[in-house]
């Protein structure tokens, strides 16, 4: 066995001081190592919440710097700021519908129109919206356009809704003179909706053609037929009350035929403005002759129980571009 002198001893302490001051270096190392990483982990990895994007274009974004918000209903003063420090520049937010909202009240708020934010938002019924619904709000009043054909014109667009060509053009980007291509959508400032697609979103185009007291019996759609059980499709609604009951055109029109019918039993037809038709059903008495133009205070019939029918009532049904729709989201 190999001896050891006091020079060896040494030595050999020597090796084990080092080695154990190289490994307490590593592990000191790791441990610090461990640490920064969980920092690092830490920090780029905050609770995640439930994040979603909308409101895409197909075109490039434009940035404005005086209007990166996102506001909600209850940070409206925020909303305000924003609007006021706006350039001529078009812009958006964002502003989450709250309890008590009303499309005219919120328009109103942020002075633009009705038509706005219907057109913006693509709202198809202005009673439909919900609390907790998130639309856009523009920097200025003015609605959607899409170009219907190729070639179509500045100029056209302006004339035929009555706005500033040049302003046109410049919140767009596009030249005056240039031709447009069909599909591309344009925001025309200060531009409203035909009244007609503005009184279909707020559901006052057409009156009920019943003023009396009355009860829903049936609705559009498919239902159980009330003589033998099966499904069967409804064209209309019906408004059941007494016979003789006085029924009104829904909307002004003109009258283009009357008759008897074996579903309908007596039956009168109006024809409206934009494509509108609608049909009175199992009339008792018919009041109005084919030719003849009405209001909506004209009486047209009394209610009966004429043709298909288990009791007295007024079938209506409301037709656009020879196809019929539901009438609930259309009557005031």
């Amino acid at each position: 066995m190999k001896k050891f002198n006091r020079f060896n001893l040494k030595r050999f302490a020597d090796r084990i001081s080092a080695k154990a001051l190289i490994q307490g270096s590593v592990i000191t190392m790791g441990v610090c190592g461990i640490v920064l990483a969980g920092a690092i982990v830490f920090t780029s990895n905050p609770v995640q919440e439930d994040g979603r994007g909308g409101f895409d274009t197909t075109g490039v974004p434009v940035v404005n710097e005086d209007v990166l918000a996102i506001i909600d209903g209850a940070n409206a003063d925020s909303a305000e700021t924003a609007l006021e420090n706006t350039s001529s520049e078009l812009s958006y937010f964002t502003y989450r519908i709250k309890k008590g909202d009303m499309i005219g009240k919120i328009a109103a708020k942020y002075d633009v129109s009705q038509d706005t934010l219907i057109s913006i938002n693509k709202i198809k019924s202005s009673r439909t919206i919900q609390v907790g619904q998130y639309i856009k709000i523009p920097s200025k009043p003015g609605i959607l356009y899409e170009v219907k054909n190729d070639g179509e014109t500045l100029d056209k667009i302006a004339k035929q809704y009555e706005i500033d060509m040049a302003e046109c053009a410049a919140v767009n980007h596009v030249s005056v003179s240039g031709s447009l291509v069909a599909g591309s959508m344009l925001f025309l400032p200060g531009a409203k909706l035909d009244w007609v697609a503005l009184q279909e979103i707020n559901g006052d185009l057409f009156r009920k053609p019943i003023r009396a007291s009355w009860r829903f019996t049936s609705g559009f759609g498919y239902r159980e037929n009330p003589f033998n059980g099966s499904r069967s499709y409804h064209n209309g609604i019906d408004m059941a009350c007494p016979t003789g009951t006085s029924i009104y055109a829904a909307l002004p029109g003109k009258v283009v035929q009357t008759g008897y019918s074996a579903t309908y039993g007596n039956f009168v037809i109006v024809a409206h403005h934009s494509g509108y038709k609608t049909l009175y059903g199992h009339m008792s008495a018919i009041l109005c002759v084919p030719g003849q133009s009405v209001s909506q205070e004209s009486r047209i019939g009394r209610v009966g129980s004429t043709g298909l029918s288990t009791g007295p009532h007024l079938h209506f049904t409301v037709y656009k571009n020879g196809k019929a729709i539901s009438p609930l989201g259309l009557m005031g």
